[in-house]
This record gives structure tokens, sequence and C-alpha cells, in this order.
């Protein structure tokens, strides 16, 4: 970096307006004037061991490192229209985090932010912990490894998401997404994955009510299903699942096989459903 900006504080406005080939370290962004935008436009910039308490500092960034730093509840919408942003070993603290950002790697970050990477593309996530609601709302392109992540309404209308080793706790998960790949993964949430589109889950436990209805080209390899009653509604689906599923009503076409399953609904149809359970055979004598 050409430059260098080390222990100083700032709050005006723009205080950084445009700043490119510059370090910033040991920096507080706060302070009475609550200065908005005070890194906007800025490109080829390391932050690292900053704290920041004012709204929309980094929007319109190109070429960001931003590395152990704070980013506090009044750091709301830190990061708008980015492009080529690295976060790593970061806390995050304020509301919507990211929003239509692109080529965006965050790693080892603990992040609380709700409305977290709307309409963002080229995203990749790992080793971090994650709180949110609306997570990732309509963002594309975007790969997952080793998340705890834990709100509701997550992965909506997503297009091309792959999540590995991760831990998810979210109601109302996947909905309306398309070309979704889930693997050696725990998903917990009531409703998960309506409407979705080419949606897999391979090698994993899957955990609430009534999951995996109105789907279309749904695949289940290898997994495991607790406390899902009334699964698999009006969907296409193709499931290979270990051990007992607790009900399933009305699958619209495929075949879902399970070692057992406690009942098998079909009444009520509001459309013509094909769809076939199959158990294992098991020797009752062994």
């Amino acid at each position: 970096m050409a430059h260098l900006i080390s222990n100083k504080a700032f709050d005006e406005e723009r205080a950084l307006y445009n700043i490119s080939d510059t370090k910033v370290e040991n920096c507080k962004f706060a302070g009475a004037k609550d200065g908005e935008s005070v890194l906007k436009e800025c490109s080829n910039i390391s932050v690292e061991n900053c704290s920041f308490s004012l709204r929309y500092p980094m929007w319109h960034a190109k070429g960001l490192n931003l590395l152990s730093s704070m980013l506090d509840e009044n750091t709301r919408a830190p990061l708008w229209y980015c492009k080529g942003v690295n976060i790593d070993s970061c806390e995050v603290k304020s509301i919507k985090c990211l929003r239509e950002c692109s080529d965006i790697s965050v790693n080892n970050s603990k992040i609380n932010s709700d409305e977290f990477g709307w309409r963002c593309k080229n995203l990749k996530i790992s080793n971090s912990k994650m709180n949110s609601v609306y997570f990732l709302f309509e963002s594309k392109n975007v790969t997952i490894d080793n998340l705890e992540m834990s709100g509701k309404y997550s992965f909506q209308y997503m297009k091309n998401l792959h999540i590995t080793n991760s831990r998810l706790d979210t109601k109302d998960a996947f909905w309306h997404a398309c070309d979704v790949v889930v693997e050696n993964s725990l998903v917990k949430g009531e409703y998960l994955g309506w409407f979705s589109k080419n949606l897999t889950l391979i090698n994993c436990k899957i955990v609430g009510t009534q999951p995996l209805c109105y789907c279309k080209n749904l695949k289940l390899i290898n997994c495991t299903m607790e406390e899902t009653d009334l699964a698999f509604e009006y969907s296409d689906v193709q499931a290979d699942v270990k051990g007992h599923i607790v009900s399933v009503k009305n699958p619209k076409s495929g075949i879902i096989e399970a070692d057992s399953v406690g009942e098998i609904i079909s009444e009520d149809a509001i459309m013509q459903c094909k769809g076939q359970v199959k158990l294992r055979n098991t020797c009752a004598s062994c």
C-alpha cells in the first residue's frame, strides 16, 4: 500500500472519501458528528483492527480487505454495491450488512445481521457463525462451508447455492430456491424447502415439521429425518432416507424409500399424486 492511516479517529461525513492504495489500521470511526459514508468509493485498501459505529461506511468499495474489525449495531448497512471484498476475522452486529455486492469472501467471522447478503453474487462464506433473518435473499452463485447458522426465512429465491459441513437452524429455508446442493449438514427448521426447484440434500440430517412440499426435482441421498411429519406433499421427489419418517402426505411423483414410515397419507389431494413410498426389506428375527 502506498499510504498508511493509523491510530486515528474519524466522525465526519465522508471523512476518507475515495481513498485508494491505503492501509487503514487501528482507527475508530465514531463520534459526535455522526458522519455517514466515511470510506465511500474507496478502492484497493486494507482496513485492519478498526472499529465502526457510523452508518453506511463502505458503500461502492472496490478491492477491500476488512480484517479483524468490529462493526457495531450503529453501523447500519455498512457494505452496499461493493465488488471484490474480503472479510476475515471480523465481528459484525449491523443490520443489512451486504446488499447488491459481488465477488465477496467471508471467513472466520461472527455475524449478527438481519437481511444479510441480499441480491449478492459470487459470494463465499466459510468457518463462520451467522444469525440473520432473510439471510441471502435473492443471491446467486454462493458457496458455504462450515457455517453455524440460526435465523428465519433463509436462502429464499436463491440460485446456484452449494452448502457443505454446516449446521443450519432456520425456519422456512430455501423457499423458491433453484439449483441448490446441501451436503454433510444438519438442516433444522419448519417448512423446509417449499416451492424449491432442483434441491439436492446429500448425507444430511433433516429435522422439523412439514418439510419439502411443492418441490420440483427434489433429491435426498443417504439422509435421515427427525420430527418430519406431513413430508413431501405435492413434490416431485427421489428420496433415499435412512431410518424413520413420521409421515408422508400426497407426494406428486417419484419414489421415497425409507426403513419405516409412521403414516402414509393419501387424501384430500388437489392434484393427481402418483408418488410411491417403499419400505426397505427388514428381517424381524434378526
